[in-house]
């Protein structure tokens, strides 16, 4: 299993506390089926994307600590020292990303899960996307689990254009791990539509909890 630091542990679990209350309160936040997350070993952690908040919510509420992808020029502002005490993985996406990849391709085959929103960025209108098939390759030659999660409510609370969240109800649902021999059985095609429906059922599901429908 990836190892963090011990002062990058105790930062990621201070926080997780910290904003995980205020979620709770701020939020009246919900969440199920968090057990189905693999206690170790490589995951692909696929979730759904309306909000900045998206990645911060789930980080705060999964049992075991996660790896976040954010854009290099991330790491040399403000929030520098933040994303790095969060062992966040930089993203080139000006440069085609390749060094991004393959820090996330390492950090997968040393046991870590890691977060990845398929769609590849913000839903506009709080509808699901279409996803990008680029984390096969990453599930494939990191013999990963995936575990679909899907997050109701981030929209509504906090969407494109808005300056500061509302206190809107938002839920998260993960759906049932899928293990590497189950997905070693399926061709590229079948596999992006089985974690399109499966993430479509979760983002169901957490829509009803968070009373968005």
């Amino acid at each position: 299993m990836y190892n963090r630091s011990l002062p990058k542990l105790i930062w990621y679990r201070l926080t997780q506390w910290v904003i995980g209350g205020l979620a709770r309160v701020y939020f009246r936040f919900r969440r199920r089926g968090v057990a189905n997350m693999p206690d170790n070993g490589p995951v692909v952690l696929l979730a759904t994307h309306q909000s900045y908040l998206d990645p911060l919510l789930i980080g705060c509420f999964m049992p075991r600590p996660i790896g976040y992808l954010a854009r290099d020029t991330l790491f040399s502002g403000i929030l520098g020292p933040l994303i790095r005490a969060y062992d966040a993985i930089p993203i080139d996406r000006e440069g085609g990303g390749l060094a991004g990849i393959r820090a996330t391709l390492k950090r997968i085959k040393q046991g870590d899960a890691v977060l990845i929103f398929p769609e590849g960025t913000r839903s506009t209108d709080g509808k699901l996307q279409p996803l990008k098939p680029g984390f096969i390759a990453l599930v494939r030659r990191g013999n990963a689990s995936i575990v679909p999660l899907g997050i109701a409510g981030t929209f509504e609370a906090w969407p494109r254009g808005k300056k500061l969240p509302a206190p809107v109800r938002i839920s998260m649902v993960c759906g049932e791990s899928i293990p590497p021999e189950e997905l070693a059985g399926l061709d590229d095609e079948s596999l992006l539509a089985l974690v399109a429906d499966r993430l479509a059922e979760c983002f169901g599901e957490a829509r009803e909890l968070a009373g968005c429908d």
